[in-house]
C-alpha cells in the first residue's frame, strides 16, 4: 500500500510540475533594433519563437498562421521571408527586413493552435512588438485587428529600466476588465537566475477598464501575455471540444541610462 501511495504521490507531482511549466509559454517576437535612427543600418532581423523567456527552454513552433508588419495602418505579408532554423533542436524562425519608411512598423504574428495537454487546451498567442523608424513616432498604439491584442497607452519604445508601461487588454476589440497578464523577461544566454519560481512569471491584473501597469526593473526585453480562452472550441487530439487559451501579447524593450 505504501508503494502505491508513494506512486500516486510522485504521478501527482509530476502532472502537478507540467501544468505549472505550462503556465510560462510565451510566443516571442524579437528584432535586433527596437530603434533604427537616421544614420542606423535599415536591416534588422526577427526572431520568432515558442519559448520559456527566463528558462531559454524552448518548444517547437509550426510555420504560423499569419505573419506580417503594419505601418500607418497599411499591411503587409511576410510569411513567405520566414525562414526556419534550429536552435537547441527546436523549430523557430527567423527573417531579415529592411527597413524602407519611417515610422512605427508594428510586427505581429498569429501562430497555429499549439495543444498543451498538461492545461487539456489549445494556445493560441497573438504576438506583437514595435520597431519605431527613422524619428518619425507615428503609429506606435494603432490597432492590427487580432483576435485579442493589448494596446500601448506608453509608448513601447525609448523606456529606461525603471520605468512604468501601460497597456489595455482586448479581445475582439473591446477591453477586458480585470484580465490576467503574465510578464516575463527574455534571459537571454541565462545571465540571471531567480530566488523563486514566483520571481520567473510575474502576474498582474487589469483594472475594471482593462488597463494593467507595470515598472520594468531591468534593461532588456519584456514580454506581457495577458490570458483569456476564447469563445469558441477545437477538437482535441481525443476528439472532445477542448478550449482555446488566447493570449494578447506584447514585447517591450528596456534600456538602461547611460
Amino acid at each position: 500500500m505504501k508503494k502505491i501511495i508513494t506512486i500516486l504521490t510522485v504521478s501527482h507531482l509530476i502532472v502537478f510540475m507540467a501544468a505549472m511549466t505550462a503556465l510560462a509559454h510565451f510566443q516571442m517576437i524579437i528584432p535586433s533594433d527596437d530603434i533604427v535612427g537616421a544614420k542606423d543600418s535599415r536591416n534588422i532581423n526577427v526572431r520568432l519563437m515558442f519559448i520559456h523567456p527566463f528558462e531559454g527552454r524552448y518548444m517547437n513552433m509550426e510555420e504560423p498562421a499569419q505573419f506580417g508588419t503594419m505601418i500607418g495602418g497599411k499591411k503587409s505579408d511576410l510569411l513567405a521571408a520566414l525562414k526556419s532554423k534550429k536552435v537547441n533542436g527546436f523549430s523557430t524562425f527567423e527573417t531579415h527586413y529592411t527597413i524602407k519608411k519611417p515610422g512605427d512598423h508594428i510586427f505581429y504574428v498569429e501562430p497555429k493552435p499549439y495543444w498543451e495537454p498538461a492545461e487539456d487546451c489549445f494556445i493560441v498567442h497573438y504576438t506583437k512588438v514595435i520597431v519605431n523608424s527613422m524619428g518619425m513616432e507615428e503609429g506606435w498604439d494603432e490597432e492590427v485587428g487580432l483576435k485579442t491584442e493589448i494596446t500601448p497607452l506608453t509608448r513601447p519604445y525609448g523606456i529606461y529600466a525603471g520605468n512604468v508601461f501601460q497597456g489595455i487588454v482586448k479581445v475582439d476589440g473591446k477591453p477586458v476588465p480585470y484580465s490576467e497578464i503574465e510578464v516575463e523577461y527574455f534571459n537571454e544566454n541565462s545571465k540571471f537566475s531567480s530566488p523563486a519560481d514566483p520571481f520567473v512569471t510575474q502576474v498582474v491584473k487589469a483594472d475594471a477598464n482593462g488597463i494593467f501597469t507595470y515598472a520594468m526593473p531591468k534593461a532588456g526585453w519584456w514580454g506581457f501575455a495577458a490570458l483569456n480562452t476564447d469563445s469558441s472550441k477545437m477538437k482535441g487530439p481525443d476528439g472532445t471540444d477542448k478550449d482555446i487559451e488566447i493570449g494578447a501579447v506584447l514585447w517591450v524593450r528596456a534600456h538602461d541610462m547611460k
